[in-house]
């Protein structure tokens, strides 16, 4: 759909705040473990976004130290069965469905209008970047309301994880109709993992209020001075199962799933739909 005048005006603010600075205080909020304080956060943050607290391990919200443990609280595992279909890759996350297409000639589509180099976004490795120049990539929104924890479409080996530092505009729906190459200039991190289906990459793209990412091998990703930087892995250094959390946001923001051209989405991930962790993402055809 074409970005309307509603969603210029409601993006053009974006590229004069100062993201880092604003994030750098929600990263405090987020934090404070004064019970008053803290209760009266979580309150207001529930009462302006519908959480389904049925479906937490604690059902109690009050019961999070801080707004930052209720956001990355756990789900009961009944309330998120993974699809057993021979060759299926899991959806890694709740969210909606931003895009999930090919990737043409080396460019990743963002909205009408708007596409953005693969090997950009990878943070500038050809060979990294090689094996998926006609592959399929999946980018999935996770607003506030949704979990937020991110797990394993495959199961694999980490090889690299790369800091991509950025400028950290929203991720919401206007922005990604008028920001040119958002997800290719916001910060984010990129994990290469080799699994039995070819070479994949799980990004974890950040944005305003969202400067903490999370690994479950790293702890929070962070990079002196902001500069690009790559964590190389040895063979059998980490391994992760098929639905296994691989890493988390603290408060929300999008992933991009890159595989090769050996693949075929499932019918359900069209643009705009809303996905839950566990249902089938797609198919691996080879």
């Amino acid at each position: 759909m074409k970005a309307s005048l509603s969603d210029y005006l409601k993006s053009t603010p974006f590229y004069l705040l100062p993201h880092h600075g604003i994030s750098w205080l929600m990263f405090k909020l987020a934090r404070v473990k004064y019970r008053p304080a803290k209760d009266f956060i979580i309150r207001a943050y529930t009462k302006l976004n519908e959480v389904k607290m049925h479906e937490a391990v604690e059902e109690d919200k009050y019961a999070y130290e801080s707004l930052n443990a209720f956001f990355t609280r756990a789900l009961k595992p009944e309330c998120r069965p993974f699809d057993d279909t021979k060759n299926s890759w899991l959806c890694p996350v709740d969210g909606a469905v931003s895009q999930a297409r090919k990737i043409e000639n080396g460019r990743v589509f963002q909205a009408k209008g708007h596409d953005y180099s693969l090997l950009e976004l990878v943070g500038g490795d050809e060979k990294l970047a090689a094996p998926f120049q006609s592959g399929n990539f999946a980018t999935i929104y996770l607003s506030p309301r949704d979990y937020h924890r991110i797990h394993m479409p495959i199961g694999g080996e980490l090889t690299r994880m790369t800091y991509i530092p950025g400028r950290l505009f929203s991720v919401a729906d206007h922005t990604v109709k008028t920001v040119p190459r958002l997800f290719a200039r916001n910060e984010r991190v990129a994990c290469f993992f080799d699994t039995e289906h070819g070479p994949m990459v799980m990004i974890l793209v950040g944005a305003i209020n969202v400067s903490a990412t999370e690994t479950v091998w790293h702890g929070l990703v962070t990079s002196k001075g902001r500069k690009l930087k790559n964590f190389d892995y040895q063979k059998g250094e980490v391994k992760l199962e098929r639905g296994d959390e691989m890493g988390r946001f603290n408060l929300g923001s999008t992933v991009i799933v890159l595989s090769t051209e050996q693949f075929k989405f499932d019918d359900a991930m069209i643009a705009g739909e809303t996905v839950k962790l566990g249902q089938r993402l797609g198919i691996y055809t080879q």
